[in-house]
């Protein structure tokens, strides 16, 4: 990932997608880290409704760690979200 500084508010507003290059949200804030001035996570709204349906109630959004984020440029790739959900369903179901 480029280490290059930019100003935070340049990630707010940008489209996030999978690595694979599915539509995940859109940057709505950050979550920051004070002490150690990082960015710990991206806080997504304007979902992929096919993602997160069954997940997150309509409206609302989501927070994504800032260590799942593999690039940022014109847009934000992300580690593979779908099968970071599979992966959450089959833990559920084999707890349930």
């Amino acid at each position: 990932m480029d280490e290059t500084p930019q100003e935070i508010t340049t990630l707010v507003g940008r489209e996030v997608y999978s690595n694979n290059g599915v539509f995940v949200g859109e940057v709505e804030d950050v979550r920051l880290d004070l002490d150690q001035e990082v960015v710990t996570g991206i806080a997504l709204s304007q979902l992929n409704d096919e993602l997160f349906r069954d997940r997150i109630e309509r409206g609302k959004g989501v927070m994504i760690p800032y260590r799942w984020v593999r690039a940022v440029g014109d847009v934000i790739l992300i580690n593979d979200v779908i099968e970071r959900l599979e992966q959450s369903e089959e833990s559920d179901e084999i707890a349930a």
